[in-house]
């Protein structure tokens, strides 16, 4: 335990060359792995919980330079790092052997190592321009920091309250089913298995610059492995599944507005090159509604603002901007590419069959599947995702704008993370004939 005590205090002292403090560092979070809040976790485990937690510290330390001068805004690393820290104390008091018998935690905490690692590198080879917001140091952190921000959603999502027990719900029906076929009830698996499986249903070009682009995209905590999580936040992002590579290059290869790691206070900084010009828009992934889309753009007023699109794609945010005069300029240019063809290609939603039980049922209440359960009046034509409850958009908008509980679905209470456009077809009974 000496030894183990000694190498970190070396480790300290290569990296961290002046850490300290204005005020009272008594006031600083800090992270240490405790025996006496986790007795019962194995010797061996001990040691590499403490490493983590260590080196977990050392990044806060940095961070908290009041020279480096962190904007407080989303994603903060202040808060992401003490989050993680929090999680990770709640997942091991919950099973102390976590670490030997989950593979997926293996895979996170050794990625947690090396992201920390290359952090602590940063600020060592940057002792000076990493302060400079401009600088490419800086630069640097800011992607590092979001790869922190992508890591702790996906712990919390594939571990709520601390547990592995639940499985992860994809939220597109058909991404989910290519993945329980091909992985079963893996959480994670490495590139190289997922690569070759995703290329028999969608094809790309494997090991060459498309390859690696789709990687990057899709491997949001950059750990060579995908993840339920990572798979499901890709999938709602370029939906429908029909076309999900087709709108990846149109979205994220192509797109002069798409911004790749950017965070909202970079965007607004880009964007403040074309106030003149409203109708300039970017969009980037949400970092705090992973799985969404968030678009920023210049408005007639001049004044920038960020939207999430809520319940409809990308496209069709884009397509309804365009039309609407608020997105025209991608990246302040010009010319604006014409998605049309990609909305036109998934607009007439899916149809839902409605069955002779069906049918008979809602008859004998007085009452037909098709009309909408909340307002009975209009029909049906959105499907609630994952769960797959059916709504009309009109009450579904209006549950989502309730405070309490408009997060989740108004029949079962499951967490809404889309919505997909539907058309209900009317029983037909056995000449064919529609039943009303």
């Amino acid at each position: 335990m000496a030894g183990l005590s000694n190498f970190f205090k070396r480790l300290q002292s290569l990296f961290e060359d002046d850490i300290t403090l204005n005020g009272n560092d008594s006031s600083m979070y800090y992270i240490k792995f405790s025996s006496l809040e986790h007795p019962a976790v194995p010797k061996d485990d001990y040691k590499k919980y403490t490493n983590t937690y260590n080196l977990m510290n050392i990044v806060l330390r940095y961070c908290q330079r009041p020279k480096l001068n962190l904007i407080k805004s989303p994603p903060n690393i202040l808060e992401i790092i003490p989050n993680i820290h929090i999680h990770l104390n709640l997942i091991i008091k919950n099973d102390p052997y976590i670490y030997s018998s989950n593979g997926y935690f293996r895979i996170f905490i050794g990625n947690l190592e090396a992201k920390c690692l290359k952090v602590i590198r940063l600020f060592k080879e940057n002792k000076d321009s990493i302060y400079d917001k401009a600088s490419l140091a800086r630069l640097k952190l800011t992607k590092h920091i979001l790869t922190f921000s992508h890591m702790y959603y996906e712990l919390i999502a594939l571990s709520p309250e601390g547990s592995f027990d639940i499985d992860y719900r994809i939220t597109k029906l058909d991404a989910d089913g290519f993945w329980k076929e091909n992985f079963k009830d893996k959480t994670i698996v490495s590139w190289d298995e997922f690569q070759p499986i995703l290329k028999n249903i969608h094809y790309f070009e494997e090991n060459c610059e498309e390859s690696n682009c789709l990687k990057k995209t899709m491997d949001l905590t950059s750990s060579n492995y995908i993840s339920k999580f990572e798979f499901d936040v890709f999938t709602r992002l370029f939906q429908p599944w029909s076309n999900l590579l087709d709108n990846w290059r149109v979205l994220a290869l192509k797109h002069p507005a798409y911004g790749s790691f950017l965070t909202y206070d970079q965007v607004r900084l880009i964007l403040s090159n074309y106030i003149s010009k409203p109708g300039s828009y970017m969009f980037r992934l949400s970092c705090t509604q992973l799985g969404n889309w968030a678009i920023g753009y210049v408005a007639p007023n001049k004044n920038i603002y960020q939207t999430i699109p809520t319940n409809k794609s990308l496209i069709q945010a884009l397509v309804d901007g365009y039309r609407e005069g608020y997105y025209c300029f991608p990246n302040g240019q010009n010319d604006n590419p014409d998605l049309e063809k990609e909305l036109n290609s998934f607009t007439q939603g899916k149809t839902v069959h409605v069955t002779e039980e069906e049918f008979e049922m809602y008859c004998s209440i007085g009452s037909t599947f098709e009309i909408c359960k909340i307002c009975d009046e209009n029909e049906k034509d959105l499907r609630i995702e994952p769960c797959g409850h059916l709504i009309c958009k009109t009450c579904l908008s209006s549950w989502q704008r309730n405070i309490i509980g408009g997060k989740n679905c108004p029949f079962c209470r499951c967490e809404i993370r889309g919505a997909e456009d539907v058309k209900i077809k009317k029983f037909q009974n056995s000449s064919g004939k529609i039943v009303k």
